[in-house]
């Protein structure tokens, strides 16, 4: 694991792929401050007030007040996540979040000389 300079969390973070990880790179070498998955938000619940779906982007960028979310679905099984986001930004409309998708990732890692998960 990278000795991250920008990362601004307590805990050594546990990224689920090696995009995020690369992604976490980018943001560190550039010297953005950021965090990963420090918010979990509720995008609905039953009648008794029990969590039914939720949604926790990967990274925040507190200087900005923007979190990012990096998939690398491929584009035809993003549908399920892109819902999740319509959901959080109805019901936070407050929140800033922008999605970094397949694609975005392979034009930053082409850009940066970055290896991307396949």
């Amino acid at each position: 694991m990278p000795d991250f300079q920008a990362y601004r969390g307590s805990e050594a973070p546990q990224f689920a792929n090696e995009a995020e990880l690369e992604c976490a790179k980018v943001l560190d070498y550039h010297g953005v401050p950021w965090l990963y998955e420090p918010r979990t938000f509720v995008l609905e619940t039953d009648e008794d007030g029990r969590v039914l779906e939720a949604f926790a982007p990967d990274f925040y960028l507190p200087e900005q007040d923007l979190y990012l979310e990096i998939t690398v679905m491929k584009q035809s099984l993003v549908t399920r996540k892109n819902r999740k986001l319509r959901k959080l930004r109805a019901r936070y409309p407050e929140v800033k979040v922008k999605v970094f998708y397949r694609r975005d990732i392979a034009r930053l890692a082409e850009r940066f000389k970055l290896p991307i998960a396949s």
